[in-house]
């Protein structure tokens, strides 16, 4: 397999010591607080006038990938929904643990796929591997990362910070990564190929904003990453900052896959506002700050769309094309 010699006079699965020296100690060779994964624990202390941020999230085959997925691919959505969060904080990412749990079907060919995708997305988004864990399980591939980032002490966006009067934005599309996983599930038809194919990949593939998310460090109020849809982690930033949200449904930005699947299926709406697995990011800014956010926009490549606005109260209301409220079944994607 691609990225590691001498594979096919390996055994179907190396044992525990083996696998690590194999295949994650070569990711922490741009971390050298990892230890090589010789030690017991990383060693390492954030850059002087930095806080350090600190998240974990956890992807489960059949909850939040779908299992037929190349190995790699399944890597790079594991760390960068973790790089998304960093990226709601406005943070550099630094280094990451793993924690993987494999059941008795994941082989060596699986593994060195694997860690080519963490390989690849390593490069890309200038991190490395600081240590973890490896386990077997009868149950589902879990996979699990703690991922550590940086940002100027005290500067760290918040959800907690919002106020009435700001205006509320989205990087991005929205709605495609829930379009991407109900496509991938058989639930829309007739959706030209090249199409489906687009929103399967932002299922699969996110994006994570760590750019427009450093930049806005000093300029949003307020800010997180939807993962679990729009509506809901807006819900966040209300009730952390004790405000009411109010987001026009006409003008949130969807991809031409996403108007399509709008087209031919009204209904569809819900699941675009709900459904999550976007992992762009919502953030507030006061009015006066426009000029900046077209500037950061143009910067980081990435757009940044105005959909509503901060009002007293409490709750997240989402008007229709006529003024009218609209409601859902549930705002978001719920872990029970």
């Amino acid at each position: 397999m691609v990225g590691r010699p001498g594979l096919s006079t390996m055994p179907r699965r190396t044992g525990e010591f083996a696998r690590i020296a194999t295949f994650f100690a070569p990711l922490t060779a741009g971390f050298s607080g990892a230890l090589g994964l010789r030690d017991d624990a990383a060693v390492f202390a954030p850059t002087p006038g930095s806080d350090l941020v600190v998240t974990t999230d956890t992807i489960v085959e059949t909850v939040h990938f779908v299992g037929d997925e190349p190995a790699a691919l399944v890597a790079r959505k594991l760390l960068r929904v973790n790089l998304s969060d960093l990226a709601s904080m406005g943070a550099r990412p630094c280094a990451y643990t793993l924690n993987v749990a494999f059941p008795d079907k994941i082989d060596d060919g699986w593994l060195a796929d694997f860690v080519s995708g963490l390989e690849a997305d390593q490069r890309e988004f200038g991190i490395a591997l600081a240590g973890g864990d490896s386990v077997s399980t009868a149950g589902p591939v879990t996979l699990s990362i703690t991922a550590f980032g940086e940002v100027a002490s005290g500067a760290a966006l918040r959800r907690t910070t919002a106020k009435a009067g700001d205006l509320i934005y989205v990087t991005g599309t929205i709605g495609d990564g829930a379009l991407g996983l109900r496509g991938l599930r058989g639930r829309i038809d007739g959706l030209d190929p090249s199409l489906a194919e687009a929103l399967a990949t932002r299922y699969r593939l996110p994006q994570p904003r760590l750019g427009a998310g450093q930049a806005l460090c000093g300029v949003a109020s307020a800010a997180t990453d939807v993962s679990d849809g729009l509506v809901a982690d807006l819900g966040h930033i209300a009730e952390g900052s004790r405000v009411a949200a109010v987001i026009d449904a006409e003008k949130v930005p969807l991809s031409e896959a996403a108007r399509a699947v709008l087209a031919r299926d009204p209904t569809c709406l819900e699941t675009i506002l709900t459904g999550g697995d976007d992992y762009e990011l919502v953030f507030t800014a006061p009015p006066g700050a426009r000029d900046r956010l077209e500037a950061i926009a143009s910067e980081t490549g990435v757009a940044l769309t105005l959909v509503g606005v901060i009002e007293p109260g409490t709750g997240v209301r989402v008007r229709g094309r006529g003024g009218e409220d609209l409601s859902f079944r549930q705002s978001g994607y719920s872990h029970r």
